[in-house]
């Protein structure tokens, strides 16, 4: 069985459910896309399926879709290939397996932009917010972006007005990788004020991502549905900013639904941009982030383990123990100490002092001098 002929009947059947679909996902992980394709359009399935593509069935516009969509750069990435991000997507059938509604996979996603989708999805964060956001949850939401770029994490987001639209700017800015996930055909152009930056994701190593049919035109149940495909891609969603009801907070949820690491940034209290992080937060759905490296961090604890390193700035006494590090902070800046003084004062055995000190000398933190002991300043390194 050709490639071509399995591409061809998952976009035909992309085409006939509105997503999620999990009796039709179900129906074609029993039967492969070839065969389940041709009972679809001869009526040959169960009920739960014939529920969700009798009305469609008819629609066979396959070749047109491919072509169309090869036409304006976009192409089909199927579960059958390579590129196809496999690892994160079994959330959501794990998730569906436990009963969750609403979470079933998708059947295959149409993509725009040149890199491998997997390798792009490989260490992920979602950004979202409120579409009327503030000028502190935009600029919040750029910089947590730019940040998380530098520290080599694709920023995933809608690609709407407001948090998702800064997110997205703050990746290009740092020159960065962004995923964006739209809830309706690549090829519509919404929302129209964003189809420049869409397309300088897909011209800067990102991707513009949908399951949506080439045409298929925007609707609220359609952004919602995209939701649960923001969170699965990702190994944890931050919401910068957010109404007591938002499709942010239902983002927020599906990821945590999925076992995702949820994140809320704080707002002034007055703020009704702000509602729905705090109430993720008081209930306790959601850890509080302040910084693009709380975020590596929480990611990597609680989430996949593989958060690249930290970018927070090291310390000089990052490193010492307890015992160490109270000597340290015995030494003063000028004069010197002995090592009896130093003792007392730190409240360290003297024979651990004096074994203490030749060690934060090698490590440039002390030196010796006439008086005793002191601190090695900053500047004084590697003179």
């Amino acid at each position: 069985m050709s490639d071509d002929t399995v591409r061809l009947a998952r976009a035909y059947l992309l085409r006939v459910a509105e997503p999620p679909a999990p009796a039709l996902w179900g129906f074609v992980a029993e039967h492969g896309p070839v065969e389940a394709a041709r009972r679809v359009r001869a009526g040959e399935v169960p009920d739960r399926v014939a529920t969700e593509t009798s009305a469609r069935r008819h629609v066979d516009v396959a070749e047109r879709d491919l072509e169309e969509g090869g036409a304006q750069g976009a192409r089909l990435v199927i579960p059958e290939d390579d590129e196809w991000p496999a690892w994160p997507l079994l959330s959501l059938e794990v998730a569906m397996g436990r009963g969750v509604d609403g979470v079933a996979p998708p059947l295959a996603l149409w993509m725009r932009g040149e890199v491998p989708l997997d390798d792009v999805l490989a260490f992920a964060v979602a950004v979202v917010g409120a579409r009327a956001a503030t000028d502190y949850g935009e600029t919040t939401a750029a910089e947590f972006a730019y940040e998380l770029s530098q520290a080599d994490t694709t920023v995933v987001s809608g690609a709407a007005y407001g948090i998702d639209g800064a997110a997205h700017r703050g990746v290009l800015a740092a020159g960065g990788v962004t995923v964006a996930v739209l809830g309706c055909g690549l090829d519509v152009g919404y929302p129209a004020g964003h189809v420049g930056l869409l397309n300088r994701v897909t011209q800067r190593r990102g991707a513009v991502v949908s399951e949506y049919p080439p045409g298929t035109q925007p609707a609220r149940h359609r952004f919602l549905v995209r939701n649960r495909l923001i969170a699965a891609l990702t190994a944890g969603t931050v919401v910068v900013e957010a109404g007591r009801r938002s499709g942010a907070r239902n983002t927020a949820t599906t990821a945590g639904v999925l076992g995702k690491v949820v994140m809320a940034v704080p707002g002034p209290i007055t703020s009704a941009m702000s509602v729905g992080c705090h109430h993720l937060l008081r209930e306790g759905q959601a850890t509080l982030v302040s910084s693009a490296s709380d975020v590596l961090e929480t990611v990597g604890r609680f989430g996949t383990g593989v958060a690249p390193p930290s970018t927070a700035p090291r310390r000089r006494t990052d490193g010492l123990d307890a015992d160490a590090l109270r000597v340290f902070e015995t030494l003063p800046s000028r004069g010197g100490r002995s090592p009896e003084s130093i003792a007392t004062e730190a409240g360290v055995d003297l024979s651990r002092v004096r074994a203490i000190l030749p060690v934060l000398e090698l490590e440039g933190l002390a030196e010796q001098c006439d008086a005793g002991w002191r601190e090695r300043r900053r500047q004084a390194r590697g003179g």
